[in-house]
């Protein structure tokens, strides 16, 4: 007969809901925004929701103690936010609720409304600095002239374009002076905005003057100044895409993150896109990732004569260099490359913040460090191309 008691208690106790309430309340209250006009209106039907569920499974839970403290939880609630009992309620059987200005919660709600697990979005990363040294949505990394205005990206959600000039008379390398971003109108989430720097103006603003786009309260697009006229970022939340943009020295970089889905939702006319394709062969200067290391008063082996004022060797230049970054990667050997050419130590920093924020943005740690090909085209640390290279480089210098 005890045992018979316990079994009946037992089962009455398993049986309480209480804890389905509660987790349909959470449901229907996580995406709301204390900000937002209609949070009371849509708190309280929660709170009646949560109640109507609780008086439900009253007989079943009358000897639970969670529930009972869920009824009072509850009432406390319903004074605090001056609810009415009586009133329209959340759905009993809630589901999530779509916000078309939340790209990073698409995946949760495609998920919940199929019931399949559906993997998370992939990200995608390009960066542009220096002489310029391009590093493609495919982790390819070129050196190219693309002098004039080009576009980095072109699809239906946002638009990039930089303008290059020459950095040093004689020689093809040239840097960037201009930045213009379109971010195109998209449903309630934002209208259409417009970005430009140039140099030594880099705004906190759109060309409108505004910081963001579309409702403020939920900053579905906004502008963040890290650093008064030489860095900022962009933050898209309804195309989940993250920008930095950078001046150092008298030239800029940029860098950005966004989902590949959105990356390649573009129209064949829209397919000179450098971070998509990567530069054209005739805008490449160096050789299949390989940077060609100039040497002072000699030409360079792109048939432009080195800047002789540099007043770096390839000695100062890798003493320099290795200051800032220790891995002798390719963004170690661009900054190399850029000192030898301009003499500009900015391309320093340049080099070393554009690492920086592929470890801020890159969504992959084991691609963040490319290193230059070797001869048999494999990817290693260490590059015979650059040891022969910087041998002779050295044997020159000597006998100049």
């Amino acid at each position: 007969l005890l045992s018979v008691l316990c079994l009946g208690d037992c089962q009455l106790h398993t049986s309480c809901g209480i804890q389905k309430c509660t987790t349909d309340f959470v449901s229907f209250t996580s995406h709301l925004n204390t900000a937002l006009e209609d949070f009371d209106l849509e708190f309280c039907k929660a709170l009646r929701a949560y109640s109507v569920c609780t008086y439900r499974n009253s007989k079943v839970c009358r000897g639970n103690l969670v529930y009972h403290s869920a009824v009072l939880g509850i009432g406390d609630l319903m004074t605090q936010r001056n609810c009415t009992k009586d009133g329209p309620t959340s759905s009993t059987n809630p589901e999530m609720t779509y916000d078309p200005c939340n790209y990073s919660g698409h995946t949760e709600v495609r998920e919940h409304q199929g019931g399949d697990k559906t993997p998370p979005p992939t990200y995608l990363f390009c960066g542009l600095f220096g002489d310029p040294h391009l590093r493609t949505f495919k982790d390819n990394f070129q050196t190219c002239k693309v002098e004039g205005s080009w576009p980095l990206i072109d699809n239906n959600y946002l638009s990039v374009q930089v303008t290059n000039v020459p950095v040093v008379p004689g020689s093809s390398a040239t840097a960037t002076n201009k930045i213009t971003i379109i971010f195109k109108s998209y449903q309630d989430c934002t209208d259409q905005k417009v970005y430009q720097a140039v140099t030594d103006d880099l705004p906190a603003a759109f060309v409108d003057g505004t910081r963001s786009g579309g409702d403020g309260n939920t900053r579905n697009l906004h502008i963040v100044e890290k650093v008064s006229g030489k860095y900022i970022e962009m933050h898209a939340r309804y195309i989940g895409t993250t920008v930095y943009i950078r001046q150092l020295g008298h030239y800029l970089t940029l860098a950005i993150r966004m989902p590949q889905e959105l990356v390649m939702a573009y129209e064949e006319s829209q397919d000179l896109q450098l971070c998509v394709n990567g530069c054209p062969s005739s805008e490449r200067i160096d050789q299949s990732g390989n940077l060609p290391l100039p040497v002072v008063g000699k030409l360079l082996p792109w048939g432009a004569a080195a800047h002789p004022l540099s007043g770096y060797t390839l000695e100062t230049a890798t003493t320099k260099c290795h200051e800032k970054m220790l891995v002798k990667d390719i963004y170690f050997y661009s900054c190399v490359f850029d000192l030898l050419t301009t003499g500009d130590a900015n391309f320093t920093a340049a080099a070393h913040s554009a690492l920086q924020d592929v470890e801020a943005l890159h969504p992959s740690k084991e691609h963040w460090h490319i290193f230059p090909r070797s001869g048999g085209g494999s990817v290693g640390r260490d590059s015979k191309f650059f040891v022969s290279l910087g041998l002779l480089c050295l044997i020159l210098v000597a006998y100049l």
